[in-house]
């Protein structure tokens, strides 16, 4: 069996969870890291027994780099994302994939060109119970869908945002749809479908940025389906996030990561993900690796048989394109048909 060869861009906090699911790869293993910080990259390097550089360009000329992992701020995801892509790298890129659709598009367009994987890290799809819901309404479990709905009730102190000068501003973070919303907003596009119509509205209640810290939607799906969203940051003390599915023939309710309710005929209550929680709510590094791991596997797995990965390139397009037009909505006062 092969061991795949990855290096990492970018060494923050989100750096160690793609380091602990790479340690816990048996087939894989980590070449080198690079940060703009030489005292950030020098001390995950000796950690990890690993190489460094300063420069991302020197790693992505290592021709021992199979897949890069890219989990620097999300402003500059698309451009160092597309040097990934132009050096024949297969990439891993963190949530969002690129901050407007203009550069989404840029970087699946330059995937295929290329002929490398692009994946966007959406740990959440690999959560146990959020694999059952996708199994159940893949097979009609609930029947009909008719209202699906999104809240994610987070907080963020004003010091979070104060802490970096891109945290809170549009080009480089987003708000509470880009930054904190968009996992849940990726698994209800993946749970429902594509959207027919949108009406949005934002705003900035309690922080000082640029961004919004609330983030409001109406959706109908292509499938006839109507969908809400409420993303916040200024909820205290924060709360779980919340997805609620209610069809013709039954009902599910998802709190974080467990299933608080669960009337599907036919179909068990699955088992709970085996750490039981999805963090985040106060603290965007109180979650785990498990399924950092889960989707790294799952890109070597699509490697290695020839297919593409569970999250593609595309899921993350269609996950910035909602919130995009959500922004748009909003903007213009009025809903929108895609």
């Amino acid at each position: 069996m092969a061991t795949w060869k990855f290096g990492i861009i970018g060494c923050g906090s989100v750096a160690d969870f793609h380091i602990e699911a790479i340690r816990q790869i048996d087939d894989a293993v980590l070449v080198a890291v690079s940060s703009r910080s030489e005292a950030k990259a020098q001390a995950v390097a000796a950690r990890e027994g690993c190489a460094w550089t300063a420069s991302y360009e020197e790693l992505l000329a290592r021709p021992d780099i199979d897949i890069v992992c890219v989990t620097t701020s999300s402003g500059s995801h698309a451009k160092i994302g597309l040097d990934v892509i132009k050096a024949g790298k297969h990439l891993v890129v963190e949530k969002p994939i690129a901050m407007n659709v203009r550069e989404a598009k840029q970087l699946v367009a330059a995937a295929e060109e290329r002929g490398v994987t692009l994946s966007v890290i959406s740990q959440r799809r690999f959560e146990a119970q959020n694999q059952a819901i996708k199994r159940v309404l893949d097979e009609g479990g609930l029947g009909r869908l008719l209202l699906a709905e999104v809240a994610l009730p987070f907080y963020r102190t004003q010091a979070y945002y104060d802490s970096a000068d891109w945290r809170g501003t549009i080009a480089e973070d987003g708000g509470a749809l880009m930054n904190q919303g968009i996992h849940c907003l990726d698994l209800l596009l993946w749970f429902a479908g594509d959207v027919r119509t949108v009406f949005g509205k934002i705003a900035t209640q309690t922080h000082r940025m640029e961004a919004e810290d609330l983030g409001l939607a109406m959706l109908q799906f292509q499938n006839g389906a109507f969908g809400t969203i409420m993303a916040s940051t200024s909820i205290q003390p924060g709360f779980a996030a919340t997805i609620h599915l209610y069809g013709e023939k039954g009902s599910i309710k998802l709190e974080g990561s467990t299933i608080v309710h669960w009337t599907v005929p036919g179909f068990s209550v699955p088992s709970r993900s085996e750490d039981g929680t999805y963090g985040g709510v106060t603290d965007p590094r109180s979650i785990v690796a498990d399924f950092h791991q889960s989707q790294l596997l799952d890109v070597i797995t699509s490697l290695e048989a020839g297919h593409a990965p569970l999250v593609t390139g595309e899921s993350g397009l269609r996950a910035v394109q909602l919130v995009e037009n959500i922004y748009l909505s909003a903007a213009e006062g009025r809903e929108l048909t895609l």
